[in-house]
Order: structure tokens, then sequence, then C-alpha cells
């Protein structure tokens, strides 16, 4: 049985997991949950893709540095597979000395003690939760692998906590999924209007234009007319398509504003790719809606190099405050290049377009790279 004080750290942990609406802070709320309560010193979560690796794998307990140093993601093997394939749990009292250990790299953290739980909703296993190296209590003798084996009560409690995790991680799934069904079906309906509304305009167009050129011999005072029909029509269908432009902005910019849109799109590309792709933003307010689109542009430019050109591994975007200004950085630990020398070569990686953007709302850009060393992209707006 948990003590008081344990029933109230199962149940905070449980909020804390439901309260969650992206799937990737569901994740990360699970295994803090996870390694806090069973007193483990690493705990890790991965969700597998149909490629025999993970789409996503959240950690606690390592560094970023370490995690860096770690290099890419496991893959389906060994204990974890076991776990994804016959959903079944796993308490070990070293796992080094189980016959389906497959080593790890150099700058992995030495594990010995393992407890491992699927994560299933129904028949369909989710994740693979496992914690490793759990704490001594106080009092309490490590034993001869240097720390302190996971008890039944310990699976009994992540057991409790998986089940509840599946629950929280389908909800979010489903929330997700809510909202881009929303963003799919909102688009449909602006491109139906937009399609509607200026076939009609420029049908108008056609038939005015027609009269007009049959007019201009015989009665070119109506001609005229005709011409001026023609003139009012053609700035109505602009005004439509401009209105329809605006309104199929980035998704969630006007809705959500530029930090919510840029750690949506940092999580939806960091499932997409097997890359590491993060956002953090400290002290930044709202901006004007002109500066918003360039930032978010450019982040996206600069995204897309890093991971469509460069061969990143990881790509961090960061949005922070400098004195007035809002700053916008993009770096990653891809291949890099010579900035010079892709401009004499007419490359230029759609950095033209990253200054023109800049430059039209009052800031400015800076790119620095070299081969081998990655690249880093930063824009400053003022108003930050």
């Amino acid at each position: 049985m948990l003590p008081g004080s344990g029933f109230a750290a199962v149940s905070a942990a449980l909020l804390a997991m439901n309260r969650q609406l992206q799937v990737r802070d569901v994740l990360q709320t699970i295994v803090a949950s996870a390694r806090e309560l069973l007193d483990a010193e690493y705990a890790a979560l991965g969700v597998p893709d149909d490629q025999g690796g993970f789409a996503q794998f959240v950690v606690a307990g390592v560094s970023e540095e370490q995690w860096r140093r770690i290099g890419p993601l496991p893959r389906q093997h060994g204990i974890l597979a076991a776990m994804l394939r016959d959903a079944t749990p796993q308490r070990l009292a070293d796992v080094r000395t189980d016959p389906r250990f497959g080593g790890w790299p150099d700058a992995h953290p030495e594990l010995a003690d393992f407890l491992g739980m699927p994560i299933a909703d129904g028949e369909e296993v989710l994740g693979a939760l496992f914690l490793a190296n759990k704490r001594c209590p106080p009092g309490r003798a490590p034993s001869r692998t240097g720390s302190c084996a996971f008890t039944a009560q310990d699976e009994e409690l992540l057991r409790l906590l998986a089940q509840h995790a599946a629950i929280a991680l389908t909800n979010a799934r489903l929330h997700e999924r809510s909202r881009e069904l929303t963003i799919a079906g909102e688009r449909a309906r602006i491109g139906h209007e937009l399609h509607d509304a200026v076939a009609q305009k420029l049908f108008s167009l056609r038939l005015t234009a027609q009269a007009a050129t049959a007019l201009v011999d015989r009665d070119p005072a109506r001609a005229k007319a005709e011409l001026r029909e023609v003139a009012r029509l053609s700035a109505e269908a602009a005004d439509e398509l401009r209105a329809a432009v605006v309104e199929m902005r980035p998704a969630g910019l006007d809705e959500d504003g530029l930090v919510a849109t840029l750690r949506t799109q940092a999580q939806v590309l960091d499932r997409a790719h097997s890359a590491e792709v993060s956002f953090t933003c400290e002290g930044v307010r709202a901006l004007p809606a002109a500066q918003e689109e360039a930032l978010l542009r450019v982040a996206q430019e600069a995204l897309h190099n890093a991971l469509r050109h460069a061969g990143a591994s990881r790509v961090c975007v960061a949005l922070t405050r400098r004195g007035p200004a809002a700053v916008l950085t993009v770096t990653d630990d891809g291949s890099g290049f010579d900035p010079d020398a892709e401009r004499s070569a007419g490359r230029h990686l759609g950095l033209v377009s990253m200054r023109d953007r800049a430059a039209g709302v009052g800031g400015k850009l800076t790119v620095q790279s070299e081969p081998g060393k990655g690249t880093a992209v930063e824009m400053e707006v003022p108003g930050g």
C-alpha cells in the first residue's frame, strides 16, 4: 500500500498527464512523473514507428549535451522490442546480463536494474516506458550493481501509470487530429469560397470585355463604360484574392500567435524527421502581424534547409528578447556551407528571400556557417 503522501504524488502525476493536450508534452510529463514517483535515475519513453525505429523518444535524467553525444535514436531491438512485440513488462536485476542486451553507445549512461512497461490501448501498443537505476532510500544498502532493485510494488505502480498514460496519450492524439481536421476543413471551405467568388468575377469580366470589344467601333461611349466595368470587376477580383490570402495565412498564426505556431511546427517536424527538432521561447510578447508572418516564414525556410539539405540530426529554434527587439535563431548541426562560395556560385539556399523578409519589417538577418560545423540563422525585428 502507498502512504498518504504516495497517493497524493500519484494523483498529482495523473492529473498532470491529463492536463496536457500536445502529444510531446504528454510524453515528457509521463517520463518525468514515472522517474520521480519510482525514484529512478533514468527514465525514457519510446513511441514506435512502422520502420523498426521510434517516431518519438523522450528521456529524463540525461543532459542535452549527453543526449547529443549518444547519437541516433535506438532501434526496436532487444528488450525494447520485447515490450513492444509481446506487450509484457520487464523487470531485471541487471539489464547488462540479459541475453537480449545488445550494448549501447560509448556516451550512453551505464544502466543496471531495469523496469519496463508497455503503454497499450487495447491491443495497440502505443509505446514503451522504462526506468533504470533505482535510487536507494535512506538506510538501505545498494545491491552489487550499485543501485537498488525495482520491486513488485514498483512494477504495479508503473503499470498504473502506463494505463493512465495510454488514456492521456490517446486523448492528446485525438486533440491534435481534431485540430488538423478543423484546419483542413477550414482550408477546404476557404478554397471553395475562393473558387466560387473569383470564378464568378472572372466570368463577368470575360462577358464585359467581349461587350466592350463589340462596341468599340459603333458606340465608343458605351465601350468606355464597359471598360470601366472591367476595371471595377478586376479590382473586386483582386480584393477577393487578397482576402483569401489573408485568411489562408499559416494555420494557427492568427489564432494562436507566433510562439504557439512555432512550437507546433517544431513538434510536427520532430515527429516527421529522424532529426530532433526543439523550440524554446523566453520573454517575447505578441508582435505585429507582419513581423510574426516574416519571422515564421524565415523559421520555415531555415528549418527546410537544415532538414532537407544539411542532413542535420539536431535543429534548435529559439525566440528570445534582446532589449526592445525580438530575436529568432535557428541553429543546426548539419553539414554547413561557405556563405561566400554559395553566393559566388549563385546558390543562395533561400538567403536572399529571408533577408528580404527581414528588411521588409525593419529587421535584419545574419547567417553564420562553415562546412562541417552547422549553420546558425538569426533574425532580429523591433518590438519584442
